[in-house]
């Protein structure tokens, strides 16, 4: 069921926390049987949040992140800038990341967040992103956002275990 529409802002370096404890709970709960259970546990929302707060003071600008709230509470956070091609960035856009609080799903904030990150990346960019191949739900979110899988697959490294990653891109309408 929808709720009404969060409001999308950018992210603060107080919403660092909020924003771990979130990413945390998404990785425990999207996550669970697709990757290793002792790398699930192991995750630290402190340790997170400290990583996040140094990445966040030291950004260059290039990548956006945004938080969905509402009444105040923020439910889910999304950043999104240049795709990276190895070590070089390209013209396209990547969203990097997009979570959303495990009680609050499929109320909306995700595509609300979607949305708002599409919304940053360049006029004309294609936007790609990397999705666990056995992530069935997020898979579907994507393709009812207008998001294809294009046939690029690498591994993720959990505790030793590939995981495989599927590469999702929308191309921009006209």
């Amino acid at each position: 069921m929808d709720e009404p529409n969060p409001r999308i802002r950018p992210m603060t370096l107080a919403d660092c926390d909020r924003v771990s404890e979130i990413r945390v709970r998404g990785w425990r709960h999207a996550y669970r049987g697709l990757v290793p259970q002792p790398y699930l546990d192991r995750l630290d929302v402190a340790a997170d949040a400290g990583r996040r707060r140094e990445r966040f003071a030291r950004g260059d600008g290039r990548v956006v992140n945004l938080v969905a709230e509402r009444d105040g509470r923020v439910l889910g956070w999304a950043a999104v800038g240049p795709y990276r091609d190895g070590e070089a960035y390209t013209a396209d856009a990547e969203l990097y990341a997009i979570y959303v609080d495990p009680a609050h799903l499929g109320r909306g904030t995700g595509r609300a967040l979607l949305d708002a990150a599409a919304g940053r990346c360049p006029a004309g960019a294609r936007l790609l992103l990397w999705v666990l191949k056995g992530n069935a739900p997020a898979r579907r979110f994507y393709e009812r956002a207008g998001f294809r899988a294009d046939g690029a697959e690498e591994p993720f490294e959990a505790d030793g275990v590939p995981v495989p990653e599927v590469r999702y891109v929308r191309v921009p309408a006209g």
